[in-house]
């Protein structure tokens, strides 16, 4: 009967325990920075400027999950942030302008992976293309 009971605790501790595991996402106490550096073309397609920029979308997917899960603004030092995340990977994706006309802008992917629950990820600047005059 003892064996019966401590079978049913066994089993009952082992389904809490895997069914609380979190992979990649918000909740947690991880973050995620980088930095977008523009090269400005005019429309002849000379550069006309470049530095870090703000106001480029970067958005992250959590693991496995299908589609985007979260998006944010580079400041005007061109600098992002996605903070409270939990140990998993992650895919950052910032979109570029292609030098010829009527194409879509392409994307540019970096895939990361937290490996600590409070792990500061530095990633690498992400380099794209803008045509504004």
């Amino acid at each position: 009967m003892k064996f019966k009971y401590a079978f049913i605790v066994l089993v009952l501790i082992t389904t809490i325990t895997f069914s609380c595991t979190k992979g990649s996402g918000p909740g947690g106490r991880a973050s995620i920075r980088g930095k977008v550096f523009a090269r400005n073309y005019s429309n002849s397609f000379i550069i006309n400027d470049s530095g870090f920029v703000g106001g480029v979308k970067v958005y992250i997917k959590y693991g496995d999950q299908p589609g985007i899960g979260d998006n944010t603004d580079t400041d005007q030092n061109g600098e992002f942030y996605f903070n409270y995340l939990r140990e998993g990977k992650y895919t950052l994706v910032v979109y570029s302008k292609q030098l010829q006309n009527n194409t879509l802008d392409s994307a540019i992917i970096q895939e990361v992976e937290i490996k600590n629950r409070k792990e500061e990820l530095n990633v690498p600047r992400f380099e794209i293309n803008t045509l504004k005059n």
